[in-house]
């Protein structure tokens, strides 16, 4: 028998259509389906519109909507595939990878550089790719397919704006390729332990800092005041310049017991951040115990603490814990990194258990 999929659309590029203002989302979900009509051969096929926006002007909110339509169709489907705009897809997908943990069935968020209607697009093949992906019996969690490539949810990042070859799989490889309707997989999914689990509420009182040489240290009082988490994109593998190191130190023994949280990463996107390379980072990280992002993406990292916070509140502990513990290939390190995590339950891979890597029990 064929699987039963979902298409769940939210506009975005693939549901465009050339306005006198611009493209803009006007292709319903039924329309969509449409235009793959080969997708029927894998699949029985149901659409459902949840929104129909520039994902530009994707929300949490968003998020908390996809999560429940999910939810309220699990039983009834045997996969499911999104349909979003290319600019927030990052955002969505590591998003989905926390608030829907140890699905069995495939969530398989796509979309297209061009709209769907257009003689020339990415977008057929990238849907009916999806489609076939998602009605197999090996695929299960969240991935993004596109341009060919089945990436872990947690670890896309686009990186060209215009070109088909849009998103990279960062410090991880792609899971699976799709070649002439056939997938190629590299790395196995492993089943989950435990049953699949939805959350439908974050934290989303957080912000991002990136350091530009002459950053100014008065910056840093107005962001703890008024957000519950900053996630510091540093330069390098990471750390606090000079300039900004006496308010940093004045501003995070102020609120630190005030249960705000700080988490450092890099602004280079491949390989990741270690504190522990330089002085500058190294100091600081060990007087604060501070949570680092490693080789997590910055939309991972963001998604992830938005839900820890929703969970844990001000358990600092609980929350850099859990930070630490690998859902959807989101964080690999090796624990001699962070020694106090090493050992600890939920603490970070080993070099070792990198070599067969595998998703964990949230």
């Amino acid at each position: 028998m064929k699987k039963k999929i979902l298409l769940i659309c939210t506009g975005g590029t693939i549901a465009s259509r050339k306005t006198q203002d611009g493209l803009a989302p006007q292709i319903s979900a039924e329309d969509i389906l449409s235009y793959v009509p080969g997708a029927r051969n894998y699949a029985d096929i149901d659409a459902v519109q949840v929104c129909n926006i520039d994902s530009t002007n994707m929300t949490p909110a968003h998020w908390q909507l996809l999560v429940e339509t999910v939810e309220k169709n699990y039983e009834a489907y045997d996969g499911f595939v999104i349909c979003h705009g290319t600019d927030t897809m990052a955002y969505t997908s590591a998003a989905l990878s926390y608030m829907i943990q140890n699905s069995e069935k495939p969530i398989v968020i796509t979309g297209a550089q061009k709209p769907i209607d257009m003689d020339i697009t990415d977008a057929r093949n990238n849907l009916l790719d999806s489609i076939i992906y998602a009605a197999d019996d090996a695929s299960r969690d969240v991935v993004i397919v596109f341009d060919g490539n089945v990436i872990a949810g947690t670890r896309a990042k686009k990186m060209r704006a215009k070109s088909y070859n849009a998103f990279y799989s960062v410090n991880f490889p792609e899971l699976a390729v799709m070649r002439d309707g056939r997938i190629i997989r590299y790395i196995p999914q492993q089943p989950f332990q435990g049953p699949v689990t939805f959350y439908k509420e974050l934290n989303d009182n957080v912000v991002v800092l990136k350091l530009i040489p002459g950053s100014r240290p008065d910056i840093l009082g107005y962001l703890f005041n008024n957000y519950d988490c900053i996630i510091i994109e540093s330069f390098g593998v990471g750390g606090i310049p000079e300039k900004l190191l006496a308010e940093f130190y004045g501003e995070m023994k102020r609120w630190l017991s005030k249960g705000k949280l700080v988490v450092m990463a890099t602004q280079v996107v491949n390989e990741g951040s270690n504190m522990e390379v330089y002085e500058v980072g190294q100091k600081v990280k060990k007087e604060f115990n501070l949570i680092e992002a490693y080789d997590m993406t910055l939309e991972a990292t963001v998604t992830k603490i938005m839900l820890l916070q929703k969970l844990w509140k001000n358990d600092y502990e609980k929350i850099r814990e859990e930070f630490y513990r690998t859902i959807n290939f989101d964080i690999l390190y090796t624990a001699a990194q962070d020694p106090e995590a090493s050992g600890r339950e939920g603490a970070p891979q080993t070099a070792a258990d990198q070599k067969a890597p595998g998703p964990q029990d949230a």
